[in-house]
């Protein structure tokens, strides 16, 4: 009478053991590689982004904002809806 208790050739819980590991390395290295990305990436300080960004509001015309930098000529004005060319539009 067999055993109930065998021993399984090949090692499948070994190799399966194996493979999560290499897998959670490979995770690892992924991981360490967009960190060491990011880390290299260049930075500035908010008081000289802040300071850019002041300058391009003021130096870059808005249309959604009259109230500063006046009414829009109809044809310069991106937003404004669209007169129709003729009496009808093909679609």
């Amino acid at each position: 009478m067999p055993s109930p208790y065998e021993i399984r050739a090949g090692g499948d819980v070994k190799n399966k053991k194996q493979s999560m590991a290499d897998l959670k390395l490979r995770r690892l290295n992924e991981l360490n590689l967009r960190l060491k990305e990011d880390l290299e990436r260049p930075r500035i300080r908010v008081s000289e982004a802040s300071m850019s960004l002041i300058q391009y509001c003021q130096n870059t015309k808005d249309f959604m904002v009259p109230s500063l930098w006046g009414q829009v000529d109809k044809r310069e004005d991106p937003y404004a809806p669209q007169q129709p060319q003729g009496c009808c539009s093909v679609m």
